[in-house]
């Protein structure tokens, strides 16, 4: 059941219709007493969805970032060397007999850019002087001189 105080907040609004059917096929994981132990897979929600599964990664990251979902246990290689998907928390969901955090209801636009450091310029080197491009016996009173090259063109036929 998705509730309209939730399908009505500016984190909902927000996201991507993609992003929502994801969350929705989460929530049909949940059976009222698993959450934090609900796995979907980006794979077999791929399948769910009718999508690429190399797409799926920043509908996760998108839900996530909207504070509707966070990961209890991330994926991992277990101890016999099979791959373990990742468990899920919904967050409007009470977990573990405490309530639901209903983070997404304080998600502000923009409010996780602001958080991101913002990447630096690389250095870029100086440009160069007059004074570096002078040719070695100039004087340096006097600016550089630039020699141009004769164009030779054909002489042209006289018109008869």
């Amino acid at each position: 059941m998705l509730y309209e105080w939730m399908t009505e907040s500016p984190a909902w609004r927000d996201m991507s219709p993609t992003a929502r059917s994801l969350y929705c096929e989460m929530k049909t994981r949940f059976n009222g007493s698993n959450n934090g132990k609900i796995t979907l897979s980006h794979r077999e929600a791929a399948e769910r969805l009718n999508l690429n599964r190399n797409t799926m990664g920043r509908y996760f990251a998108e839900l996530e970032e909207h504070q509707f979902i966070r990961a209890a246990q991330r994926h991992h290689l277990g101890p016999s060397g099979v791959g373990q998907t990742t468990r899920w928390i919904l967050e409007e969901e009470e977990l573990h007999g405490q309530k639901a955090t209903k983070a997404f209801m304080s998600w502000r636009k923009g409010f996780p850019e602001a958080t991101k450091q913002k990447p630096r310029p690389k250095p870029k080197p100086p440009r160069p002087r007059i004074e570096d491009t002078a040719p070695p016996n100039a004087s340096p009173h006097c600016p550089a001189v630039i020699e141009f090259g004769t164009y030779l063109a054909k002489p042209r036929k006289a018109a008869s």
